[in-house]
């Protein structure tokens, strides 16, 4: 008997896959269900070998496929003040309530619900599943899924939906982000030596100082893109820590930062600018004090950005499908780039509001469900006909 998208849901919700850990209790869910329907399935295994993606063709082996994406993972709980079982899915009224009901199972249920339909149709054109891990810490696992669907196919998949929550409304544009970790080394000594040593705190101020300063200097040079919030690439500073006493002058002092590019800029131009700056402070300073250093480490990869143009082959498709005309762009990452730098033509697309993700109490919409329900009945219909 085939299980409804609520009963699919709510077993992928019963696995509380955080991102960065082992996604292995869910892939076995979910391979045991197409193995159900003798769906062949491909894993893209993480070098530790205790998490992997997974991706599968359904119909024929054919160029001009569409590829549905999502991810296996979600965002902790913790600190948060739930009324359910985060990992419950839980009804009340016209809401399901879980962690990862909107962001992002409740795509990935519709897919797996819709799998018998798409077995069942005359499909001219195939349909791949590609669901990842460690999207929610850095969009990990999509670049090698995104190759490896390139690599192990003879056809050629033309299109890629990633179905983050956008309510159904078709986005086109995404920020590219990057976090980085900067640790600046002074030296230590009484505060009355202000003069005579190198203070790591005054030096990070002075950093984060011109990193607001690059992210204006490039508003002002009129690097705007009006469909996103803010329209400009942003640049901000997350956590600071440094100093053990006011009269000590502090020897290290570290920071974080993000950086959000619109696609006119670069992240390879702000980082380098951004380094260029901290070796012309390394050369002032070593010379009070030569162990004067500053290190800058990424977080995880760059995460690039989504430029879909409205004149593509997608553009149509994707409005016919999700029955939405006006077209979005978005400030947060996901992994429509990376599937759009493998040469698919990317949307983002899918169920549920991002206003929902990452906080207590997240929930679908029940309603988004089965507009999500639609959409693969659409995809089915026109793929078949």
């Amino acid at each position: 008997m085939n299980k409804s998208v609520r009963e699919i849901l709510e077993q992928l919700i019963a696995f509380p896959v955080l991102g960065g850990q082992s996604n292995m209790s869910i892939l076995a869910w979910i391979k045991s269900y197409l193995d159900q329907y003798n769906v062949e399935y491909h894993l893209v295994p993480h070098a530790t070998e205790n998490k992997a993606s997974l991706h599968c063709r359904i119909g024929p082996a054919v160029d001009g496929g569409y590829i549905l994406s999502g991810h296996m993972d979600v965002v902790p709980v913790e600190g948060q003040e739930w009324d359910t079982d985060p990992f419950k899915l839980i009804e009340k009224g016209d809401k399901l309530y879980a962690r990862g009901s909107c962001d992002m199972k409740g795509f990935l249920a519709c897919c797996l619900a819709a799998l018998p339909d798409m077995l069942a149709a005359d499909l001219k054109k195939p349909i791949y599943f590609a669901f990842s891990y460690d999207e929610e810490v850095g969009c990990l696992a999509g670049p090698d899924l995104a190759a490896d669907i390139n690599k192990v196919y003879q056809e050629k998949p033309k299109y890629a939906i990633i179905g983050e929550p956008t309510l159904m409304q078709p986005v086109v544009g995404q920020k590219g982000i990057c976090i980085y970790e900067v640790t600046v080394n002074g030296s230590a000594g009484h505060s009355s030596r202000i003069r005579q040593e190198v203070s790591a705190i005054h030096e990070t101020a002075r950093l984060i100082l011109w990193l607001e300063n690059k992210m204006n200097v490039l508003v002002e040079a009129g690097h705007i893109d009006d469909r996103f919030t803010p329209p400009h690439s942003s640049i901000h500073i997350g956590t600071v820590k440094g100093g053990i006493a006011p009269n000590v002058i502090a020897d290290q002092c570290s920071f974080h930062w993000d950086v959000r590019t619109i696609p006119m800029d670069s992240l390879d131009e702000i980082k380098a600018d951004f380094d260029a700056y901290c070796r012309s402070r390394e050369a002032v300073l070593q010379k009070i004090f030569p162990g004067f250093k500053i290190n800058v480490e990424e977080h995880h990869p760059p995460v690039p950005v989504l430029d879909t143009a409205d004149d593509v082959s997608i553009i149509p498709i994707i409005r016919e499908l999700s029955g939405n005309h006006d077209l979005d762009a978005v400030s947060y990452a996901s992994e429509a780039g990376q599937f759009a730098n493998e040469g698919f033509e990317t949307v983002i697309c899918g169920p549920g509001s991002i206003e929902q993700a990452h906080r207590a109490n997240e929930f679908i919409a029940i309603e988004q469900l089965d507009k999500g329900m639609v959409f693969m009945q659409k995809l089915i219909e026109k793929l078949s006909s």
